[in-house]
């Protein structure tokens, strides 16, 4: 294993930068050329890619985003793109890859694995909290807390107006982000896409849940059944006309940002992780953290997909509201 090529693809993920900068010092501290690709699986199929150095990773723990560029690639679905992608791997001479991302990335590396026959490590970067094998991601503990903050802040306006907020948050096909921020920001409700939503029972949620109140947060993930904020705001308004309803949409602020220390550690170890199960001859594995110890996951389990939600933490979201 003289040559390992990196990449991350898909969403960017606060956290991917310490993960990058774990990769090449630990590979330049063992004599292992890092070779990163710029924009994911789509920089392969353009050829562009660099040798990093210790100078190229200064400063960047601290720093969110991912310095070599990420992107969702139509073009390395088809056969001729990855036949491209493979050619300039080759032609580079690399001998193990790393792929930094969500499910999404985690299949196209495992189809790229089978079609080259080169080992691949996947290591877990998504703020949805979504993949099988892992308790964590890098970038949720960051997206969480981004959240959060912003809660608090609208919780701010809501209470001095006597408004009721529908926030949306990230969350296509996880509630992760949504169900752990009702609870620490103590929202009167959550709607996510694991459950399905019920608007008559929302309205007489609202309803029982205002007498004398001064306001209340909602949250919802992009990815309920019933729409995004603005869609559910307008299908119980004709209900609770005596209301004052507003959504807001947190959008992609909880991408960005600088990372938690918790991001920030978990990207270290699992960056240091995944070019040591490379130099061990594994493949086909993504580094994972189960009760604060580092794993290993054959990566095909990692992508099943497969509900993570704790439901227990729905009933708690209820049992906490202010009925009176």
């Amino acid at each position: 294993m003289k040559k390992i090529a990196f990449i991350t693809s898909g969403g960017d993920a606060p956290g991917m930068n310490a993960c990058i900068r774990a990769i090449v010092k630990y590979c330049l501290n063992n004599q292992i050329i890092p070779f990163a690709v710029y924009d994911g699986f789509q920089g392969m199929i353009e050829e562009r890619g660099s040798v990093l150095q210790f100078s190229d990773v200064d400063n960047i723990i601290q720093r969110g985003g991912t310095i070599i560029g990420t992107a969702r690639s139509a073009a390395f679905i088809t056969t001729e793109g990855r036949v491209k992608a493979i050619q300039f791997l080759q032609k580079e001479q690399v001998d193990g890859l790393i792929v930094i991302g969500g499910d999404g990335s985690f299949t196209g590396a495992a189809i790229l694995g089978k079609e080259m026959n080169i080992p691949i490590i996947g290591i877990p970067g998504t703020i949805d909290n979504d993949l099988i094998g892992t308790d964590y991601t890098i970038g949720y503990d960051t997206a969480l807390n981004t959240v959060i903050d912003a809660v608090d802040k609208i919780r701010d306006t809501a209470s001095s107006h006597h408004r009721i907020f529908f926030i949306e948050v990230m969350g296509r096909n996880s509630g992760f982000i949504a169900m752990n921020a009702a609870i620490a920001s103590g929202a009167e409700s959550v709607l996510i896409p694991e459950e399905i939503t019920s608007i008559p029972d929302l309205v007489e949620s609202i309803r029982s849940n205002n007498k004398g109140k001064r306001s209340s947060i909602i949250l919802v993930a992009e990815g309920d059944d019933a729409g995004g904020s603005f869609e559910i705001l307008n299908q119980v308004k004709p209900f609770l006309p005596e209301y004052n309803l507003r959504h807001t949409v947190l959008g992609h602020i909880q991408r960005g940002g600088n990372p938690s220390a918790n991001d920030r550690i978990l990207a270290t170890k699992m960056g240091v992780e995944a070019v040591k199960a490379l130099l061990e001859g594994k493949s086909n594995l993504m580094i994972g953290s189960v009760n604060q110890h580092i794993v290993h996951v054959p990566i095909e389990k990692t992508i099943e997909k497969s509900d993570k939600i704790n439901h227990q933490d729905l009933d708690l979201v209820a049992q906490l509201r202010t009925n009176s």
